[in-house]
């Protein structure tokens, strides 16, 4: 058997602190997220007319999957988790090389004396992913508009209207940016991050961590309640 080494070019830096609550594929919501580059990656020059291109396709590791057994077969959320289909028509995180890619829309370069950063839109990756390629995204080619996507052959849609309890909408007005952070937080929850063997008589309370606060939310029939908005303890 051939191994081979791939080195971490880089780290994402993005709201996402789990794995719950993650958009599952790239695109979906409109948020920025920062790839900071390694030594001695973090040149410039590297990225020399790079700003021709308006997204870009990034590789990574899906590293909180490492260590763990791959099988031949996924249950994708998409299909409710209750049909399997081979790991290679899927994009689950556990695979034989736990290697992952995404499409992301380059926002710019910001450059510093001794770091450099690249500003992506629409990333789906959790917070500290290990980068390990950058590429960009060539549309005569990458595009195939009469290409079949097989179960997953549209996108997504908003399942759930999101609303928001008095005490949630006190501790959202007291935040910076606030209509921005609600924006993204309603695009997240709309989608509906929950197991996908979940239903409308689902009465849990959840609770997930975006940027630097926890949210608790329920759900009612088609309705997602916020409960709370509060600073993550450090």
């Amino acid at each position: 058997m051939h191994e081979y080494q791939i080195q971490a070019i880089g780290v994402i830096h993005s709201p996402y602190k789990e794995k719950f609550g993650t958009p599952r594929q790239s695109g979906l919501i409109s948020v920025q997220s920062k790839i900071e580059l390694f030594s001695p990656y973090n040149q410039i020059e590297a990225f020399k007319e790079i700003e021709g291109f308006s997204h870009i396709w990034v590789n990574f590791i899906f590293h909180q999957a490492l260590g763990s057994q791959w099988k031949p077969q996924v249950r994708p959320p998409r299909l409710g988790g209750n049909k399997k289909v081979g790991v290679f028509a899927s994009r689950s995180p556990f695979r034989p090389n736990n290697l992952g890619q995404s499409v992301v829309r380059l926002v710019g370069i910001e450059q510093k004396p001794k770091s450099l950063t690249v500003v992506i839109e629409g990333g789906d990756l959790i917070d500290g992913t290990p980068i390990v390629d950058i590429k960009p995204y060539i549309p005569y080619v990458d595009s195939i508009p009469n290409a079949s996507g097989g179960f997953a052959d549209k996108s997504p849609e908003a399942k759930l209207q999101v609303s928001f309890s008095t005490e949630a909408k006190q501790q959202l007005a007291a935040i910076a940016d606030h209509q921005e952070f609600k924006q993204f937080l309603e695009q997240v929850l709309s989608l509906d991050p929950r197991p996908a063997y979940k239903n409308s008589g689902d009465t849990q309370e959840y609770g997930l961590n975006l940027g630097d606060y926890n949210i608790r939310w329920k759900v009612s029939e088609l309705r997602i309640q916020v409960m709370s908005i509060l600073p993550i303890s450090v």
